[in-house]
């Protein structure tokens, strides 16, 4: 039921896109490089591109929602907007449209080989759903003459089509944000230049102001990108957020062949307000405080702290301990470096963390055990120490802001290793 719906809306988002004036022939590059568009009347004799089709009654704009609480609307999202009250067509395009549901999609999102699309449906939709999340929406009307809002709404309606719908999502360089910004820049007859940023911010950075009330998803995003993640960006680079692309094109401008300048943006309204959003994860208390990723790696490590203490003064090594704290460093190891080697999002091949989270733990855990039961040593602690205690040092010339997670965690299990050295020098 919920599929027949789905072709229904997008039938209807069809029908809607065909209100606006048809669109015939096919786009041309002219001598100059710049692309024109060959436009038939109903008898086939090519005609002016704003007076056949009146764009001057069209409006475009970019819309920009607000952040949800949900995991993959933690970021907000872009859509763009074209508007012509004359035939009462109030369309969104909206490249942010996939679906759970697709065969492996879990599995091809987290290989960087998922693909989105772009669909076209009513404005009505579109602000109903998000008013439903209670995300604003901000409106930035574009100043564009007929000729660039004919040439980037022909772009739209192309990009529609079944060949041309789909795309390669990347999260931090091609996605709902990036792709409405790039079909902006083509419309755009010269050159759209956006104001510099005063301070140049990272990629990491611009994803902790999204997070920062998400301790899980922060964590869950710092473990996972690397080093690259904390270079400084381009201007144009730090526009894959909604709000960062909102910000830029609120003082972009247009440069003709002539350097004649004009605003990009006529004129910015609040369709909609934000209204407070149910957030778990902002509880009070010290329970709460501590149920964080910070809190429990710092819980752990204390744990940790007094198993030591409890086994110097016992004199009694707890191998299950090693067995359950090695199986899970193997096992977050193992997903590092898959992540590591064989996934295609951009920054996870510069993880450094891979240096204490990967899979030799796991398969040294059996060895480990048996030399513990046995009350032999183990070459392995006396390893670890080393490859710990490098990596505590070095970590403060590894260009990548880590995980709040990585050292407590890294130091406790340097300490593990400690205490079986401490235990086999005394015997």
């Amino acid at each position: 039921m919920k599929r027949l719906l789905a072709y229904v809306v997008i039938l209807l988002a069809c029908f809607g896109v065909f209100a606006l004036p048809p669109v015939g022939g096919v786009p041309v590059t002219a001598s100059d490089g710049q692309t024109t568009f060959r436009v038939t009347n109903g008898r086939g004799r090519i005609v002016s591109v704003a007076d056949s089709l009146g764009m001057d009654s069209v409006e475009v704009s970019l819309l920009t929602c607000s952040p949800g609480t949900e995991a993959y609307q933690l970021y907000g999202h872009t859509a763009l907007r074209v508007k012509d009250c004359p035939r009462r067509a109030d369309l969104v395009f909206n490249y942010g449209v996939f679906d759970f549901r697709v065969s492996h999609f879990v599995w091809r999102f987290i290989l960087g080989e998922c693909d989105y699309w772009v669909d076209c449906f009513p404005y009505s939709y579109f602000v109903e759903d998000y008013g439903n999340r209670g995300s604003s929406v901000t409106e930035q009307v574009l100043d564009l003459t007929a000729e660039e809002k004919l040439r980037l709404y022909v772009g739209l309606v192309q990009n529609t089509q079944p060949e041309n719908k789909t795309y390669r999502y990347n999260f931090l360089t091609n996605n709902c944000t990036t792709k409405a910004r790039d079909m902006i820049e083509r419309a755009v007859e010269g050159r759209l230049v956006y104001e510099e940023a005063d301070e140049h911010v990272t990629y990491r950075q611009l994803l902790h102001h999204c997070t920062q009330a998400y301790p899980w998803s922060e964590q869950g995003n710092d473990i996972l990108l690397g080093a690259d993640c904390d270079t400084l960006l381009s201007d144009r680079a730090a526009q894959f957020l909604p709000e960062q692309l909102m910000r830029y094109l609120e003082t972009a401008q247009i440069y003709d062949s002539l350097n004649n300048r004009r605003p990009l943006i006529r004129e910015t309204r609040v369709l909609l307000e934000a209204r407070p959003q149910a957030n778990a994860e902002r509880r009070k208390g010290y329970v709460a405080r501590l149920a964080t990723p910070t809190g429990i790696s710092a819980v752990l490590l204390l744990l940790f702290l007094f198993i030591i203490l409890v086994e110097y003064r016992t004199q009694r090594m707890w191998w299950v301990i090693d067995a359950l704290s090695m199986t899970l460093q193997g096992i977050a190891g193992t997903l590092l470096c898959f992540m590591f080697f064989f996934s295609l999002h951009p920054t996870m091949d510069s993880n450094w963390q891979v240096w204490v989270f990967n899979p030799l733990p796991l398969l040294f855990m059996p060895w480990v055990v048996r030399c513990a039961i046995k009350g032999k040593v183990c070459l392995y602690h006396y390893f670890n120490m080393l490859w710990l205690t490098l990596f505590l040092v070095f970590s403060l010339w590894i260009p990548q802001d880590f995980s709040t997670m990585t050292l407590p965690l890294a130091l406790a299990l340097l300490l593990r290793s400690v205490s079986y050295y401490l235990h086999y020098i005394q015997k």
